[in-house]
């Protein structure tokens, strides 16, 4: 079976926006509490300041057991708030919570979405147009191949690729991503002060110019291998499709699929070798009903990605200038003269003219000869298997 477990949607409520972040980050600090004890913490004291400060008796009252009531007392009682948040500053890192605009629509409908995430450099609105790629640490050259012509064409189609910053196919998807002139996000398994793995520091920092790093871990969280398999279900989730590259049987990209399955995303598997045992996991994942990926157009395709995804990197491109939109929207991939341009946009020819010399200079025109232009499209990829 993929999914481990049955699909259920968390939507997660109206917060007190007076709550401050500090409180977020102090029971983000208490072991013991998750998502649904402080949302019963919410539930009945109204805001996490409240929570925070309130007696042993009236935690106990609100539905905390009595070993979770005494790890909170403990924690509050040794931990500096002031310290936590300048620790945080320091290291340039933001934290958004369930209350914030910038909280990532896809991941606040999954069940139990993280309440805190720390963000190393931007999550934008355009991420919402994501799809993981994800795999074995032990990638193949050929797993090697395809993770990274997979990655580089949804990167260039303006989606953004999101894997987990590990060994193997995780990093090449990360960098063939910033390759491409994409967006990529990678989320940690530890605290974003203890980049893992340690080698991928300078690729960590080249996402950020260009992405995230984030992790639902307070700093200082050490990267045990617990916690892996919980931060899979945040790069599912920040996801509209997860990508299996190449996965042995207990590979944890497999644990990032049966995410996917529950949370109503799409998973795709690159089928492999029957006889590689980086192939199995794959394999199986296609034998129980994840979609064969036998191009990199099979995820912009199902999901639409091309059209949607590039939409919101459209609105950027063009032009403040109407004419240039007039004529961008009279283009098409069937070659028109320019004759036909100016009789279409009714405008004067040197208008039409100047408009599609800086149309081709934004790569959103092309001439095709004989003053005939098309509307430009990125390269289309294809597997190149030997």
């Amino acid at each position: 079976m993929l999914s481990r477990f049955p699909f259920c949607a968390w939507m997660v409520g109206e917060v007190n926006v007076g709550d401050k972040i500090r409180y977020w980050i102090g029971f983000n600090r208490v072991s013991g509490i998750g998502p649904t004890r402080l949302r019963t913490l919410l539930d009945a004291f109204g805001n996490l300041e409240t929570a925070w400060h309130a007696p042993a008796e009236d935690l106990l009252a609100a539905g905390l057991g009595p070993k979770t009531v005494q790890t909170l007392v403990e924690t509050r009682e040794r931990l500096d708030l002031d310290q936590e948040i300048a620790r945080v500053a320091a290291l340039g890192i933001h934290v958004t919570t369930w209350q914030d605009e910038d909280y990532p629509v896809r991941l606040k409908d999954i069940y139990s979405p993280p309440p805190v995430l720390y963000v190393w450099g931007e999550i934008k609105p355009q991420d919402r147009w994501a799809a993981a790629v994800v795999g074995t640490r032990r990638a193949t050259a050929y797993g090697k191949a395809i993770a990274r012509e997979v990655s580089g064409a949804l990167a260039a189609s303006g989606v953004t690729v999101i894997s987990g910053l590990a060994r193997g196919i995780d990093s090449i998807a990360h960098q063939a991503a910033l390759e491409a002139g994409g967006r990529t996000l990678a989320v940690l398994g530890s605290g974003l002060d203890l980049i893992y793995p340690p080698e991928h520091r300078k690729l960590a920092e080249s996402i950020v110019e260009n992405g995230a790093i984030l992790s639902d871990y307070p700093l200082g969280t050490r990267p045990e291998s617990r916690n892996f398999p919980p931060r899979n279900r945040i790069i599912s989730g920040l996801s509209m499709a997860v990508i299996v590259v190449e996965a042995g049987v207990g590979s944890g990209a497999l644990i990032t699929a049966d995410f996917a399955v529950e949370q109503g995303r799409e998973v795709f598997a690159v089928p492999g070798d029957i006889h590689r045992r980086a192939s199995q996991g794959t394999n199986r994942l296609i034998r129980s009903g994840a979609h064969p990926l036998v191009s990199p157009e099979d995820v912009l395709e199902a999901l639409n990605l091309d059209v949607v995804a590039r939409q919101e990197v459209a609105d950027k491109e063009l032009p403040e200038d109407d004419t240039e939109r007039r004529v961008l929207e009279a283009l098409s991939s069937d070659p028109i003269h320019v004759d036909e341009l100016q009789a279409l946009c009714e405008l004067p020819i040197s208008q039409i003219t100047a408009s599609l010399a800086m149309l081709e200079l934004k790569g959103r025109a092309r001439q095709v000869g004989g003053m005939h232009y098309i509307r430009a499209r990125e390269r289309r990829v294809e597997y190149r298997v030997e």
